[in-house]
């Protein structure tokens, strides 16, 4: 299944592709591609290139580990995350590697290495749907995340499946248009809430 964005201006195919389904196959993801999808991560931009971007990886394949994760993720969520192969918790470091203050750019900068990640999946065939229902104490927990840093986001990584597979209340949310905001409403020159004049065709 593809939910191809309308967009209002040319953009590139597999930003074009990208969403966010909740209908998974039941097939693996290939180690290769994986790795893959974490080197595109790993070249994400930083400030001061401080990388303080964190995965924690549990495979279906795997089914006593894979099962902590589902543990983690709220009840909502469990319900089709469940039958993706890949789900990971993504984790921020807080402070700077080198010294005791806070990177206020940290939270930013793990969004852009999943950005580069979904990107990339995007490129390989793959879907990723990224969560905040997730319980991060229960993360931390779990996995022995260390003081200074941060459980951010789950994500549930696989190929596309049939809709026909989710309850009917989220078979609907699958099947409904795509939609965004108009550029006019959050890109602005000169001043708050002035569109920017390049955005006129």
């Amino acid at each position: 299944m593809e939910k191809r964005a309308q967009t209002s201006t040319p953009i590139n195919e597999f930003l074009e592709r990208r969403w966010s389904p909740r209908a998974f196959a039941n097939r693996s993801v290939e180690p290769e591609k994986l790795r893959k999808l974490f080197e595109a991560a790993r070249w994400s931009p930083s400030s001061a290139n401080g990388q303080p971007w964190y995965f924690i990886v549990s495979l279906k394949e795997n089914p006593e580990e894979f099962a902590r994760a589902v543990d983690c993720l709220r009840p909502g969520n469990v319900a089709w995350a469940r039958n993706a192969p890949v789900l990971l918790f993504t984790v921020a470091r807080l402070k700077w590697p080198d010294k005791p203050d806070p990177n206020r750019h940290a939270i930013y900068d793990l969004g852009q290495s999943v950005a580069h990640l979904t990107f990339e999946a995007a490129a390989e065939g793959l879907f990723v749907h990224q969560m905040g229902g997730f319980f991060p104490d229960k993360v931390t927990e779990t996995y022995g995340i260390p003081d200074g840093y941060e459980a951010m986001s789950a994500v549930a990584i696989g190929y596309s499946g049939d809709s026909d597979s989710l309850p009917e209340d989220l078979r609907k949310k699958e099947l409904a248009p795509r939609n965004r905001k108009p550029l006019e409403s959050f890109v602005f020159a000169g001043h708050w809430e002035t569109p920017a004049p390049f955005l006129r065709s």
